[in-house]
């Protein structure tokens, strides 16, 4: 099955707490791979409020969302683990769990009201994390004389190609990341700036995060 172009996750762990009526949300997210992963964020957290009157959680896994549960921990259904999943699938987010913690204020806030609690409060927990794109990237090693090194890397830099490590021996090695999917093209423009005497060896495809997405 091949690797998505590129997707969205968070950067870090982050929490952030609002207050709704009396009531402390606090909203927890957390980048992961795996389903195991994700459960253990779950129960550090319930260990860390442990007097909470709920948490309520979900997670979302997979490049294609394979793995996708949910909890309202007590709370009516429908009403906390259903509106996090949906807060994540409507911002286009994968490889995530969020955690949203409730300490009760003493107000009810009716089925609609909770919704949009848990809502805000995984939205919180969002912004907290920071979130990123993961692209696909593509590692293209360049092989060439000398004399070319000065033109090829000042064309590198005016298209903006992210670099790995140079390699001096006998010749040069340059490491290239372009995106995966213009790693074709990019392999015939080096081939066609160099007057087809550089050696090029098409790498490993890989996951690099951007703040924002790259094109």
């Amino acid at each position: 099955m091949p690797m998505l172009a590129q997707y969205k996750t968070v950067k870090q762990s982050g929490a952030q707490e609002i207050v709704i009526k009396k009531s402390r949300f606090i909203g927890h997210a957390k980048p992961v791979q795996t389903e195991e992963e994700a459960l253990q964020f779950v129960e550090a957290i319930r260990k860390e409020h442990w007097s909470a009157t709920h948490n309520c959680w979900a997670y979302l896994i997979g490049e294609r969302d394979e793995f996708q549960k949910q909890s309202d921990d007590g709370e009516p259904s429908g009403t906390a683990g259903k509106p996090i999943l949906e807060v994540m699938k409507n911002q286009g987010l994968k490889n995530i769990v969020i955690v949203v913690t409730r300490y009760f204020g003493g107000i009810m806030l009716g089925a609609g009201g909770l919704i949009r609690a848990y809502t805000d409060g995984a939205v919180a927990a969002i912004e907290a994390a920071v979130p990123v794109h993961k692209v696909l990237h593509r590692e293209v090693r360049i092989d060439i004389d000398y004399h070319w090194l000065g033109k090829l890397e000042n064309e590198l830099h005016l298209k903006g190609i992210l670099k790995g490590e140079t390699e001096f021996t006998d010749r040069v090695t340059l490491v290239c990341l372009p995106i995966e999917e213009e790693a074709d093209n990019f392999s015939g423009w080096i081939t066609d700036l160099t007057q087809g005497q550089a050696r090029i060896n098409l790498g490993e495809a890989f996951y690099i995060e951007h703040e924002t997405f790259p094109f």
